[in-house]
């Protein structure tokens, strides 16, 4: 598979379409803050109910990731490898890009993104830590937003 020449328009036809069946590929951006996304999360759900089978990640230490064309186009990629029939992606940035138990203690909230610790990246619905919970929460939400 090659870089598709327009990655972020691909992603947001995709997303506009609304739901089409699955596979769903699910989008969130996570970064230090609410402005800029450090941290691109893809996961890939088969069927009504399931977890995210495939599940990647991409990072940039220098640059927001929603603007990367290379980190987009690889995003694109991924999914098509999938044959995903529906995307749905979170707006705005969905919280810390590092990993609670991994990259900072378990209960505990993380030292480099103190911005997080003010702001519930849930709004209310209540906060969840694994990373396929947090792709079966995006597909819930584009399953309401889509009327399924």
């Amino acid at each position: 598979m090659g870089i598709h020449r327009e990655p972020a328009k691909w992603l947001r036809k995709k997303t506009k379409i609304g739901f089409r069946g699955y596979p769903v590929g699910t989008i969130a951006f996570y970064g230090p803050d609410n402005r800029t996304a450090s941290k691109v999360a893809v996961g890939v759900i088969e069927h009504e109910g399931g977890e995210a089978a495939h599940l990647r990640r991409w990072l940039s230490d220098t640059a927001d990731v929603r603007g990367s064309e290379t980190i987009l186009g690889e995003v694109v990629d991924f999914l098509r490898t999938h044959e995903v029939r529906s995307v749905t992606m979170i707006d705005g940035i969905f919280g810390c890009p590092h990993e609670e138990g991994i990259d900072y203690p378990d209960g505990e909230t993380c030292p480099q993104c103190p911005y997080w610790a003010e702001h519930d990246r849930f709004e209310g619905r209540g906060k969840e830590q694994d990373s396929t919970a947090k792709a079966r929460a995006i597909a819930a939400l584009a399953a309401r937003k889509y009327g399924r």
